[in-house]
Parts: C-alpha cells; structure tokens; sequence
C-alpha cells in the first residue's frame, strides 16, 4: 500500500471497527473514523449511521476528498443475541428497524454518498463486515441480524453492477466469531460455548491483503470459518 492513501473506518470506537481503525492509522495513513463515541484512532466524525443526519455529516466531513477505502466494520444487533436470552417474539419493532437501519441500509447510502470519492483513488476500495450467518443456510436465530447480513450480500453485489463505471472493488467479510474484548468475555463466563475464536489480526490481515490487490483482480466475498464449525 502506498503511505499516503486514505480510508474512512465505520465504527471505529470498539470491536473489530477500532482494531481497525488503529490498525491501518498506526500503518501512517490518513484515517477518518466514524462512531456514536469517541474514536480510539484517526479523525473522529461523530455520526449515528442508523439516521439520514448521520450520513450526512460523514459525507459533509469528507467533502470532495479523494478516498482510496471504505472500511464498514460496523454493526449492531438484537438484545441478548446470541446466547441463551435472546427470543424472537420480545423483540420490537424498533430493534428490528434499528438493527437493519445500521447492517443493511447504511452500508448502501453511505457508498452512495462517497461513491465520487473513491472514483478519484487509483485502485478504491469498498469492504464491508458481514457474518456467516448471512450465508445461503447458515441464519442464526436473530432474525434482524440474520436479515441484515444476508441484505448486505445482496447489497453488495448490486453496488458493484451499479458503480461499475467506478472502479471500485468491493469486499464483504463474512467471518465467525471474532476474538474482540465483547466476545471473549462471553465465552469466558459461558454465555458463548467453548470455542477459539477467529484474532482480529486475522481480520487486519484479510484487509491488508484486499487492499494490496491490483486494480484488476476483486474478490466478492471472505469466508472465514473457525475451524470447529460445520461447514
């Protein structure tokens, strides 16, 4: 990568958005990071992607600057998923619009309304965190959440038809779970089963390598299984 590219990192105040938010800023690149909080790297632009405002103000931030990625490490879920507390039916309305406001609809406008700055980088980059639970038979039981990541995909792939005279690589990363500090801690007091989950340097690196590749080659999606799960 050349040492004066720029990249904008969506939910870079914890998770896999911060790791790589420091990660690609510690690297000496241009970094702007957006989340609801402080950032830990970068130039925070204080935005809530889950409203138009929040889009807007990334948009504003930027203004014509040319930007050689869009990292969209954000995401969020439904209350209690992925253990033993989360159930469907005490899910509301507004979680549901929520969860799919930030997953689905917000990696949509935001690439609409960057689209003109990644034209102007020599080789743009878009990549987007999925999940597994998202892949054709793989839904997990929070159906928001699952419902997001499958619309992504599908987001994903007609953003690369629709932006075609762009340029534009684009990337979803649908790994399983990830070793951030959220994670670890509910395997250790058991709400997740045993397990290893995937490092985040095994994230870092996907991105490293995507970003690297020549303007020629793409690569639609990144499976990254932990190595127990059924495939």
């Amino acid at each position: 990568m050349s040492p004066a590219q720029a990249f904008l990192v969506i939910g870079a105040s914890r998770g896999i958005g911060a790791a790589v938010a420091q990660h690609v800023s510690s690297q000496g690149h241009t970094v702007w990071s957006v989340s609801r909080s402080p950032a830990v790297a970068g130039q925070w632009i204080q935005a809530d992607i889950s409203r138009p405002e929040g889009v807007g103000a990334i948009a504003a931030a930027l203004g014509d600057t040319p930007l050689d990625a869009l990292l969209f490490m954000g995401g969020v879920w439904e209350a209690g998923a992925f253990t033993d507390a989360y159930d469907f039916l005490d899910s509301s309305d507004a979680e549901t619009r929520w969860v799919m406001n930030v997953n689905a609809i917000a990696p949509i406008e935001i690439t609409r309304a960057l689209a003109a700055n990644l034209a102007q980088a020599a080789n743009p980059r878009a990549i987007y965190i999925g999940a597994l639970s998202g892949l054709e038979n793989c839904a997990s039981p929070e159906v928001a959440n699952t419902a997001a990541k499958f619309g992504l995909r599908g987001a994903v792939q007609a953003l690369r038809l629709a932006l075609g005279g762009q340029n534009i690589g684009f990337t979803v990363i649908n790994p399983g779970n990830v070793a951030t500090e959220e994670v670890l801690l509910d395997i250790e007091e058991g709400r997740f089963g045993p397990q290893t989950p995937i490092s985040i340097s095994v994230i870092t690196s996907a991105i490293d390598w995507l970003l690297n590749l020549p303007p020629s080659v793409d690569v639609p999606e990144l499976n990254l299984w932990q190595r127990y799960c059924d495939r």
